[in-house]
C-alpha cells in the first residue's frame, strides 16, 4: 500500500511564505509525476503544480513566479515552496502521485494525500 503524507500547512499573513512537504511511503518502484492540487471552499479541486521524474514542470497561471515545486526521486518526496502568498491561495492543499509502480511491471496507480490546510490572512 502506498501512502502520501503532507505536512507544512498553517496560517500565514498575506505576502508571507510557506513550504509544504509530501512524502510517499510504501513499496515504490517509481513515480512518474508528483504534484500539488488545492481546493478552496465551494470550489473544485484545481492544479497548482506538477513535476515529472524527468524534470518537467507545470504551474497554474495564478501561482507562476510565486510557487516552486521540487522533488527528490530517490526519497519519493515533493515540496512546494509558496512565496508572496495571497488570501486567494487559501485552500486545502493535496499532494498527488501519478502513475506509481510498486514494482517494475506493475500497473500504474494514482494516489492522493489527505490534504493540509493553508490559510492566508489579509
Amino acid at each position: 500500500q502506498v501512502r502520501l503524507m503532507e505536512s507544512g500547512g498553517g496560517l500565514v499573513q498575506a505576502g508571507g511564505s510557506l513550504g509544504l512537504s509530501c512524502s510517499a511511503s510504501g513499496s515504490i518502484f517509481s513515480i512518474d509525476t508528483m504534484g500539488w492540487y488545492r481546493q478552496a471552499p465551494g470550489k473544485q479541486r484545481e492544479l497548482v503544480a506538477t513535476l515529472t521524474s524527468g524534470g518537467s514542470t507545470t504551474y497554474a497561471d495564478s501561482v507562476k513566479g510565486r510557487f516552486t515545486i521540487s522533488r527528490d526521486n530517490a526519497k519519493n518526496t515533493a515540496t512546494l515552496q509558496m512565496n508572496s502568498l495571497k488570501p486567494e491561495d487559501t485552500a486545502v492543499y493535496y499532494c498527488a502521485a501519478f502513475r506509481v509502480r510498486r514494482f517494475r511491471n506493475d500497473n500504474p496507480t494514482d494516489y492522493w494525500g489527505q490534504g493540509t490546510q493553508v490559510t492566508v490572512s489579509s
